[in-house]
């Protein structure tokens, strides 16, 4: 297996059993991190400081969450993986999505890297 393609279900493994410890392992001190919705960039978080915080306060959005990768594609040093997501939201967002409301996804997530650390992640859907 591609040290690429392990590092991502390691952080995707990470991410669906609300571990931020084995989500983000693999990630520089100075990552960049996006999140895109219809085109717009919506969050954008720098060091992995933030992007724990972020991570460690994102476990009370969802009771249960789980991305599940379709497809690998590498171009130099990005990998990029298209996923299903599905999850059940644990409290009532500001948009109208309420408590137990369902959400089902598609998506991609753009890793960019350098010396096998994840340098970049943009999640886009």
């Amino acid at each position: 297996m591609n040290e690429r393609e392990k590092i991502v279900k390691d952080y995707i493994d990470g991410y669906n059993q609300f571990n931020c410890d084995k989500m983000l392992m693999d990630f520089d001190e100075n990552v960049v991190f996006e999140n895109i919705q219809k085109g717009e960039i919506n969050m954008s978080l720098i060091g992995l400081k933030a992007l724990r915080q972020q991570a460690e306060q994102a476990k009370s959005y969802f009771t249960t969450r789980s991305q599940t990768i379709i497809s690998f594609k590498h171009l130099g040093d990005e990998t990029e993986i298209e996923i299903y997501y599905h999850a059940i939201l644990g409290m009532d967002f500001p948009n109208g999505l309420k408590k137990g409301d369902e959400l089902k996804l598609k998506g991609k997530a753009i890793f960019k890297f350098l010396n096998d650390k994840i340098i970049k992640l943009t999640d886009i859907c």
